[in-house]
């Protein structure tokens, strides 16, 4: 029983899925007017262990993140470099692709884009205006906030107590300082034709049509990051109800976000991280387990300390790994598929506690633990030694951690012979030398 934190009732509750046997997911996508800083690769890294802990309990799923590939920022890029909104958003669509795949997520089966969607968005709007929970001032279209009485249910905001911030517009065309808008009028850059003039849509009504278009009125799963709780995923959700009078989720998850050696993130401090620097540089592997090692709704720290903390980490799970794979290879073990059950469902009922990762962590090192057991045995009993084996390679997939195994020819048998044999003799010279040998191969 998979049981997730939704943010919308303020409580973990059990997964029980629209349709029996599969999961619905949407993940809000990025902006693509820059590239992915490390901040953007945690929800791609968190959803990816989701939606692998869903194929793992034996749903199908189907995940959809999309690209938002017309914005304000998009716009100005394109007129600083004088070329197309088109030329910058395939750019970083393209790079931020390529940061999928380093992080070695399984892509989302579709990544719809706004500029694909429009027609469905301008009738989305369009209907709105006609329902009357929205209105056209001078071209502009906004959503009323007071036509839905359910505003506030995600992010458990009071609208008398809030204050216009980020993404929120607040001007005298506004009925209410909290209505956004659907429809921008605007004679600079991209624009289309709609029933209010020349124009394009606004961020908020974008991702919830292409949910409708793509998945339906509603869905199992809406995630992204906890910046995007308010004001865009209420936002998406008071138009849904409006609309179609149901919730747009069934469950709202938002991971936490990412500090650089314990500050926010932010252009301003001058420290961001890319993404795809840091996963050139620690790998996919350490990248990967040290996002997973805090758990999603606790902040994640980047500095030299959990880095390193997280390399020793990884190390001590897949070193063994690697000279049982060596040991099992050399004795000429046919090693099947078979693992040790209890350890892996172990691993997954922790994972099924509200992605506790921290506690999935705790089950792998108990397991390297049995491997290691086995290997410092005189005689080993290599089929335990490949169930124990199997389950944390099992593991370390669901986390999307690669396990490596090496290839060991005639000739790498030849040299650990050489090795244990002058071990044996007490040349320590020459078994230093074809020590280093096999170092160098990567063998030890």
């Amino acid at each position: 029983m998979i049981r997730l934190y939704n943010s919308k009732t303020l409580k973990i509750d059990e997964f029980k899925p629209i349709h029996e046997g599969h999961v619905d997911m949407y993940v809000c996508g990025p902006t693509v007017y820059n590239y992915a800083h490390i901040g953007n690769a945690r929800p791609m890294i968190v959803f990816d262990v989701l939606k692998r802990l869903f194929e793992a309990e034996g749903y199908s799923v189907t995940y959809v993140s999309n690209f938002t590939d017309v914005d304000d920022k998009i716009i100005k890029k394109a007129a600083e470099e004088n070329t197309t909104e088109t030329v910058i958003a395939e750019r970083y669509i393209d790079a931020y692709q390529e940061v999928r795949r380093l992080l070695n997520t399984e892509l989302p089966d579709i990544t719809p884009r706004v500029t694909e969607t429009m027609d469905q968005i301008i009738a989305f709007i369009d209907n709105l205006v006609k329902k009357g929970n929205a209105y056209e001032v001078n071209g502009d279209v906004y959503f009323s906030v007071d036509s839905v009485p359910t505003y506030g249910e995600i992010s458990h905001q009071n609208l008398e107590h809030l204050e216009a911030g980020a993404r929120i517009e607040a001007n005298d065309q506004k009925k209410n300082p909290y209505d956004f808008a659907l429809w921008k009028k605007t004679d600079m850059g991209i624009k289309w034709d709609s029933p209010w003039g020349l124009g394009r849509p606004g961020w908020h009504t974008e991702c919830v049509v292409m949910i409708n278009d793509n998945l339906g009125d509603c869905i199992d799963i809406h995630g992204g990051g906890m910046d995007l709780k308010f004001p865009h995923h209420e936002n998406e959700a008071a138009q849904q109800e409006a609309m179609h009078g149901n919730t747009l989720a069934n469950f709202w998850i938002h991971n936490a976000m990412v500090n650089i050696d314990g500050q926010k993130m932010s252009k301003s401090l001058g420290n961001t991280m890319w993404a795809k620097d840091v996963v050139l540089s620690l790998g996919t592997n350490l990248t990967r387990w040290l996002v997973s090692s805090v758990h999603y709704r606790k902040e994640l720290n980047f500095s030299d300390e959990t880095i390193e903390t997280a390399r020793k980490e990884l190390d001590k799970v897949l070193t063994p790994l690697k000279q049982a794979y060596i040991k099992m290879k050399l004795a000429g073990v046919q090693v099947t598929d078979d693992y040790d059950t209890e350890s892996y469902r172990a691993f997954l009922d922790c994972l099924d506690d509200d992605m506790n990762t921290p506690n999935a962590y705790a089950v792998i090192f108990e397991t390297v633990k049995k491997v290691n057991q086995n290997l410092r045995q005189r005689e080993i009993d290599f089929n335990t030694l490949a169930l124990f084996s199997n389950a944390v390679e099992k593991m370390l997939n669901i986390l999307g951690v690669v396990v490596e195994k090496p290839e060991i020819e005639e000739a790498e048998k030849e040299l650990f012979a050489k090795w244990n044999q002058a071990k044996a003799d007490k040349d320590f010279e020459s078994a230093d030398a074809y020590r280093n040998q096999l170092a160098e191969k990567g063998l030890l």
